[in-house]
């Protein structure tokens, strides 16, 4: 029989209602436990009047806010999914995305209702809500409902899908990750004691919360133990460290991928603040270089490195803090409730020092991806997860990220995929062939590098193409750079050969 989930807002509402959950600095919104119960029984029941049932999806498109969590956990008390949505999509890549969750709901920021509105277009039956202050749509849906009582919230369990979270896909189009309760119950207690959280724990949340490390590094972890999550709706560095240093707030948590620290290190103000108080910052998204290690562990902070998916909700490996030093450039080991192995391509362990395919398997991966049979059929074996992530472990046990096996590149924490970036570039009428690669970048960590041929009589210039990819493309997924060529080089299959090209063009 599955292991039912219970719900972590109801429970600390009932035991320490008085407690900080939740502060949203853009809309100076502070929310105790109770007043959080609440507001997420407000929301189920008017989510319930407006047809969401249970195993349907409920979608938002907004920046950081404490809404995210609204929705999350009035979600779980209908039955229903939670469809995060990354805004700094374009419509396009977005239709995609709805059409294949097909929500009931968006709940969606003022500045994206044009996009919305778009949306409800191409989707039949989405009901739009606005959010944002407190004379907005979604706070009057709010004030309309009397609060869902515990004993009409649907029973949900550990293998229950409560969340859709969609990742780049390296077939063009992005694919839905099943989140499952127990996905994330899991990731509580593999990241929560390494991370040190407890119900003291006040959390600076500044990862984009439509993100897997967003919710799960540390939020919802923090919310599990009934600590209190701050969210900053855009990260500016000189905020974010006035925060950090001020006694008031008592900030002991703070996540973020490489390149928040290498902002927060280049701030005038980063030698003068006091960082004595910020008992654990945690990194992941791509590895980190070890200077800026180096730099963080001089103040004496302890970093707190680790590896991880989406589709693993997130973490796989974690580097305790009393190796940090030691072990620099370590991910760590495997988290506790977790197995991982290193595999050849015939799915042979390998030795150690040795570098393979890193496989993961255990109650915190993914049961497979939404609507997409093939891509689960290719993604596991008896179980294991191919990571597609080249590693090696040493002979103590600690594993290294050593490169992608995958195409997919990674800027500014974000995944890119060139099959995504390339489909949009073979729009472009003039165009005969083109293969996107990842190149070192200072501030990013990798940006994109376009090498591209032209049809024969045709003429194409770079700010062509770079407008073209802004008009349908994310930012963090545009090509920093175009490289004209004759043609690709290719296999004797026909296939572009990656490794040629970023051999002969893999700077900048």
């Amino acid at each position: 029989m599955s292991v039912r989930a219970y719900d972590w807002i109801a429970h600390h509402a009932r035991n320490a209602g008085d407690d900080s959950a939740a502060v949203d600095l853009h809309e100076n919104r502070r929310l105790s436990y109770r007043e959080l119960d609440r507001r997420v029984a407000r929301l189920a029941a008017w989510l319930r009047e407006a047809g969401v049932a249970r195993g349907d999806r409920a979608a938002i498109l907004a920046q950081n806010c404490t809404d995210y969590f609204e929705l999350q956990f009035a979600c779980q008390r209908l039955g229903a999914i939670f469809v995060p949505l990354n805004w700094r999509l374009t419509v396009p890549e977005l239709r995609f995305i709805v059409g294949d969750a097909a929500p009931r709901v968006l709940i969606h920021d003022p500045e994206f209702a044009e996009a919305a509105h778009a949306l409800a277009q191409s989707v039949q039956g989405l009901a739009l809500l606005a959010r944002g202050g407190a004379a907005s749509d979604y706070e009057r849906a709010l004030a309309s409902v009397e609060p869902l009582a515990a004993e009409a919230c649907e029973p949900v369990t550990h293998d229950d899908v409560s969340t859709i979270m969609y990742t780049s896909g390296t077939t063009g189009h992005p694919k839905g990750a099943m989140i499952t309760h127990g996905m994330t119950f899991w990731n509580v207690v593999n990241l929560g004691m390494p991370a040190e959280i407890g119900y003291n724990t006040v959390f600076l949340a500044v990862l984009p919360l439509f993100h897997t490390g967003g919710l799960n590094c540390y939020s919802n972890p923090v919310f599990h133990a009934g600590g209190q999550v701050i969210v900053q709706r855009a990260f500016e560095p000189g905020e974010a460290l006035r925060m950090i240093a001020d006694p008031a707030l008592g900030l002991t948590h703070f996540f973020g991928v490489p390149a928040h620290f290498q902002f927060l290190l280049q701030h005038p103000d980063f030698d003068r603040t006091d960082l004595s108080q910020l008992r654990v910052a945690g990194v992941g998204g791509a590895p980190m270089p070890v200077p800026l290690l180096q730099a963080w562990q001089a103040r004496g902070v302890p970093v707190i490195q680790g590896y991880g998916m989406t589709e693993t909700s997130p973490s796989v490996l974690c580097l305790d803090r009393r190796d940090a030093v030691r072990k620099v450039g370590s991910a760590g080991k495997p988290v506790l409730h977790t197995e991982t192995r290193i595999v050849d391509e015939q799915g042979r362990d390998v030795a150690p020092g040795e570098m393979g395919e890193l496989w993961v398997r255990g109650p915190n991966v993914t049961p497979g991806y939404w609507n997409r049979p093939e891509a689960n059929k290719a993604s596991f074996t008896d179980g294991w997860l191919h990571t597609g992530d080249a590693a090696r472990v040493d002979e103590e046990g600690y594993y290294y990220i050593v490169d992608r096996t995958k195409d997919m590149y990674i800027s500014g924490g974000e995944n890119v995929y060139p099959a995504e970036v390339e489909s949009v570039l073979y729009q472009i009428p003039q165009l005969a062939e083109a293969a996107i690669i990842g190149v070192p970048d200072e501030r990013w960590g990798e940006v994109g590098k376009a090498i591209v041929a032209v049809k024969p009589g045709q003429a194409l210039t770079e700010e062509q193409i770079l407008d073209h990819c802004r008009e349908n493309l994310a930012r963090f997924k545009l090509p920093r750079y175009v490289e004209f060529v004759e043609a690709l080089p290719r296999t004797a299959s026909g296939k572009v050969h990656k490794p040629t090209l970023r051999q002969s063009y893999g700077g900048k």
